[in-house]
């Protein structure tokens, strides 16, 4: 079982026939018999190989619109055989079943059909059962059989080859068949899930998830743990899909912080113009539209210059050379935008370190999926947020009316609660963040720290007065005292938005109404933790 293992003879059955060619006319010349099945077969006589139908070993031809050709002893006998036990060769003399050295088989497209928008019994038709059935076989009996389920291990499997006289070490069986099960874990958790779906069940008896290994990380959130990133079959624009143009690679934090910028900033519809989102360790610190990207990107700046230092800006436009040429002059770890010009891509040029991350589009914000968090002995699922507010949702409550002004403002600083951590607390004005308060035990504290970041701010640009004064605050959740709309009215605040609910909503507003505040109720809260 640990001895090299020769290959004479192969079944090759795969569905993506990239390197198809190539890999099996490498077999040919070493003298390995191929066996396949369908298109396999046809591609590679065409070519001119000499290819054993399977259906001629085990004297069943292939039936039912190709459902059954593999589903075979002869086939399965080949793959489970132990090779070193005398009764496994004794039946396979006795039922004239030959070794198996070599599977490859790759699966019918079934996540790609999903992907495509296929219907129900086009789905079901590409759910493959005869090459699951033999990839397990051959993995489990990996001390004597190869199993290859991906094109890009097809140069690994030769390479062995050379290096072995044309025969494959265990450990390298052992790998390859760790990757096989893998994928058809990975194949299987796609089925249940599209399935659950497509038949409504919202909490499935059994959940799983899988994801491919886009790239391994020198560490996570800190330095002494093992990090990786793996993609799942989801096309969603964001950091997981972008073109990296330059710079470093993405640590585990630039990846985290990243997708939380490029999120915030899809809730800005850029046919409504630019807007810009700063992030630092997965939290807002200025978020602005703008007449223009720049104008944009100066404006979010400004909320909390201090913090912007070191962070990940996201913008809902491409990015041009004007913005690139402003966002140079401080230490910025990703830029990610939709597309960026030939000027910004020569300026941040000069910057080796900075990263550029384009997406080609914006991620849907009122898409539904799922998301998942661990925790000790499993995992919490629940749908992405995706609730959206608009202006016919709101519910006026104080004697204050809001004006046209105020209410555009409050909407967008509710957008904006919904990507900071909680409790949140997010002052505005004329479209900008002019405070964030992030991550707080306490609302009132959230307050506070958003009002200090504003006086911080006004002190270093030489402003007379805070940009907390008249602005419009967004909370993610309501407000359980007055106390927080007395610290919002002393920090000049002119009107709330919040989703209400409190047992104190009556003295809430009453607070709001005495300290001439104008309060509207979302009923819609936007915990984020």
């Amino acid at each position: 079982m640990t001895r090299p293992v020769a290959l004479k003879r192969a079944l090759i059955s795969v569905s993506d026939k990239t390197g198809l060619i190539d890999f099996a006319r490498a077999l040919d010349a070493r003298g390995v018999e191929i066996l396949s099945t369908g298109g396999s077969a046809k591609a590679m006589r065409e070519a001119g190989l000499t290819v054993i139908d399977v259906a001629d070993v085990t004297g069943f031809p292939e039936m039912m619109d190709g459902r059954v050709k593999t589903l075979h002893p002869v086939v399965h006998g080949g793959l489970l055989a132990l090779r070193d036990n005398d009764e496994h060769l004794a039946a396979m003399e006795a039922h004239n079943i030959g070794p198996i050295d070599l599977l490859v088989v790759n699966l019918y497209p079934f996540e790609e059909t999903v992907a495509k928008g296929g219907d129900y019994d086009d789905c079901i038709e590409n759910i493959d059962i005869g090459g699951p059935a033999m990839i397990r076989a051959g993995a489990k009996n990996h001390g004597f059989v190869n199993v290859i389920v991906d094109v890009q291990d097809y140069d690994a499997l030769l390479a062995e080859l050379n290096d072995n006289d044309g025969a494959t070490t265990l450990e390298f069986r052992q790998r390859q068949a760790q990757i096989a099960y893998a994928r058809t874990a990975a194949y299987d958790a796609a089925v249940s899930t599209w399935m659950a779906g497509a038949i409504g069940v919202d909490q499935p008896r059994r959940r799983a998830f899988a994801g491919t290994l886009a790239q391994g990380l020198r560490y996570g959130e800190n330095p002494h743990q093992q990090a990786a990133f793996y993609r799942n079959d989801e096309s969603r624009p964001g950091v997981a899909t972008a073109t990296q143009h330059q710079g470093k690679e993405l640590s585990y934090n630039n990846i985290n912080d990243t997708d939380a910028a490029f999120e915030l900033v899809a809730e800005f519809d850029p046919a409504q113009g630019p807007a810009c989102a700063i992030i630092k360790h997965a939290n807002p610190c200025g978020v602005a539209r703008g007449e223009t990207a720049l104008d944009a990107y100066k404006r979010a700046f400004d909320c909390d210059r201090t913090s912007a230092f070191g962070g990940i800006i996201a913008l809902n436009q491409p990015l041009d050379g004007a913005t690139a040429e402003e966002i140079v002059k401080i230490f910025t770890e990703v830029v990610i935008a939709p597309d960026a010009d030939e000027d910004a891509k020569s300026i941040f040029a000069a910057k080796k370190n900075l990263r550029l991350l384009t997406t080609g589009g914006l991620p849907d914000m009122l898409a539904a999926a799922t998301t998942f968090r661990q925790v000790s002995g499993g995992f919490l699922v629940q749908g992405r947020d995706n609730g959206r507010i608009s202006r016919d949702d709101l519910k006026i409550v104080s004697e204050r009316q809001p004006s046209e002004e105020e209410l555009a403002d409050l909407l967008f600083a509710w957008n904006v609660a919904k990507h900071v951590k909680s409790n949140a607390i997010v002052y505005a004005k004329d479209m900008a963040t002019v405070g964030i308060g992030a991550g707080q035990m306490s609302r009132v504290d959230s307050t506070r720290i958003g009002r200090r970041k504003s006086e911080d701010m006004a002190q270093a640009m030489g402003l007379s007065q805070p940009l907390t004064i008249g602005s419009a605050v967004a909370s993610d959740a309501f407000f359980p005292f007055a106390d927080g709309i007395e610290a919002l009215a002393e920090a000049g605040a002119r009107a709330v938005i919040q989703p209400g609910g409190s047992m104190r909503d009556d003295e809430v507003i009453a607070a709001a109404n005495r300290l001439g505040l104008a309060m509207v109720l979302t009923g819609q809260r936007h915990f984020r933790h």
